[in-house]
């Protein structure tokens, strides 16, 4: 009689096959910012693709760039297995399909330094800044930094970029530019002498230094660990790597620039807690999301006054591209909160702004919305 193999054995050996067939295709992108020896971050050298076919016993095809435009693309379409990149590309790539293996173990801090005739945020409206390549870390700072006060890199009257970070301040020294965002250790150090002619007007949170190790989640679990003690190896060719255990300095990078600003001039923003006490004294809940969104799910008391957004997610945002004529609904006498879905939805920036500017008499922005009052226990209400 005839023995056939199990259904579970031919899995396995289709399983085998598969990982076989898509680890002879393994690509790798190396990605280094033109200023990364300035920042102490060590150069990629030797034959990365030899070292790396060794450690997973493979061929790998590596490919490096210091087209940041070009390499943050790739991460949005899956067009590499692996990625050494800093950490705003990383940042990425863990949005778009990909996992964190390793990094350098280190954070940096960065800071805006203006000259000193600009005191305030504010007064960097209509002045000249100086940033490394588009889609640096500095870019992503600058953008990030300018955006929780309520500014944009729009509100410059002239945004030069380079490829050095130093060039920043040697500018400001110059006075060929007003302001550059650069390592705070770096200033401190260029600055000793010279500290009444500048000022930092805001610092950055502590964010990934050196080279961070993704790889796609769907490749298999072996070769990830294979990857992981190559880099965690001497004699790689890179900086030796760490695991990681704390992903928040990618979080943030990856919200720079993306989030609502963390003030509204005009308006008061509340908490979730806040929001419910004002809602127990009479305060209208407005929800400016979808209809969609909010018969899914919404703040219970709270009614649904559509925000229509077709505008940027920006400071500079243009009004006259959305539509909020559903405001007319509402009583501008009586004191109104504004929510949608959090710290990343303009929705609700824009309509606390619109209500402003339309004379409503007391005006509220939960600017955490929906996740930061269901992340409280507060009461929801579900379809």
């Amino acid at each position: 009689m005839k023995s056939f193999p199990s259904r579970a054995a031919l899995l396995l050996v289709a399983s085998l096959l598969v990982s076989a067939q898509s680890l002879a295709q393994v690509s790798a992108l190396v990605a280094i910012d033109p200023s990364a020896s300035e920042r102490g971050i060590s150069a990629v050298s030797g034959d990365l693709s030899s070292g790396l076919g060794k450690a997973l016993k493979t061929p790998v095809r590596v490919d490096r760039s210091t087209n940041f435009a070009d390499v943050l693309r790739s991460t949005r379409t899956g067009e590499y297995d692996i990625y050494i990149v800093p950490v705003q590309v990383a940042a990425s790539a863990l949005t778009h399909g990909y996992t964190m293996l390793a990094d350098s173990g280190h954070k940096e801090t960065f800071v805006l330094v203006a000259s000193a005739n600009i005191d305030t945020v504010a007064k960097l409206k209509g002045s000249r800044m100086y940033l490394p390549q588009q889609d640096s870390i500095y870019a992503y700072l600058a953008k990030g930094l300018l955006n929780e006060s309520g500014l944009s890199l729009k509100d410059l009257a002239k945004l030069e970029y380079q490829r050095t970070s130093g060039a920043g301040l040697v500018a400001l020294d110059m006075g060929v530019s007003d302001s550059t965002v650069t390592l705070k250790s770096e200033y401190e150090k260029w600055a000793q002498n010279k500290p009444a002619k500048y000022k930092v007007l805001l610092e950055s949170k502590p964010v990934p230094a050196g080279l961070g190790l993704l790889v796609k989640k769907s490749l298999p679990q072996p070769v990830q660990e294979k990857l992981a003690q190559w880099a965690a190896g001497t004699g790689n060719g890179i900086e030796r790597l760490v695991p990681v255990s704390d992903l928040s300095g990618y979080s943030y990078v990856a919200g720079l620039g993306h989030f609502t600003p963390a003030q509204l001039p005009g308006v008061q923003q509340v908490t979730a807690g806040e929001a419910a006490t004002l809602m127990s004294q009479g305060v209208q809940m407005v929800d400016v999301r979808s209809e969609k969104e909010f018969n899914a799910k919404h703040i219970v008391g709270a009614v649904l006054i559509p925000y229509l957004e077709k505008s940027a997610k920006d400071t500079t945002y243009d009004a006259a591209q959305d539509d909020f004529s559903a405001l007319e609904k509402l009583d501008k006498n009586k004191p109104a909160i504004f929510s949608c879905n959090g710290a990343e939805c303009w929705k609700s920036y824009k309509a606390s702004k619109s209500a402003t500017a339309k004379g409503f008499k007391k005006v509220y922005w939960l600017r955490g919305g929906l996740p930061e009052w269901d992340e409280k226990g507060l009461p929801v209400s579900r379809n």
